[in-house]
């Protein structure tokens, strides 16, 4: 559970990812947009949206010579649901102590 969830996690651990998921949590985007929206290089846009689509985490559609990109909201609720047992772990750890060797 712990690598799938470092995978997921890792997802999101570079600032420029994190950026376009934010933009395309609320829209479908094509990547001449992202390009403006974030301001880096066509390269590294591409190059994060491939490991984007590579984990499921979008998919995309082709329109002629432009390919748009949406969120899978799966992989969004994965990483929610990660999270959630998380805070569930330290809420019990809140309630228990395991006693200390003398």
């Amino acid at each position: 559970m712990s690598g799938e969830r470092a995978a997921l996690f890792g997802l999101l651990a570079d600032p420029l990812r994190l950026r376009i998921v934010e933009l395309l949590a609320s829209e479908e985007l094509c990547t001449c947009h992202l390009i403006d929206e974030t301001g880096a290089k066509q390269t590294t846009v591409s190059h994060h949206l491939r490991i984007l689509r590579e984990a499921g985490a979008v998919t995309t559609t082709e329109v002629g010579k432009f390919t748009w990109y949406r969120l899978t909201p799966h992989v969004l609720e994965a990483l929610a649901a990660s999270l959630t047992e998380l805070a569930d772990g330290a809420e019990r750890a809140g309630r228990q102590r395991l006693p200390c060797a003398p």
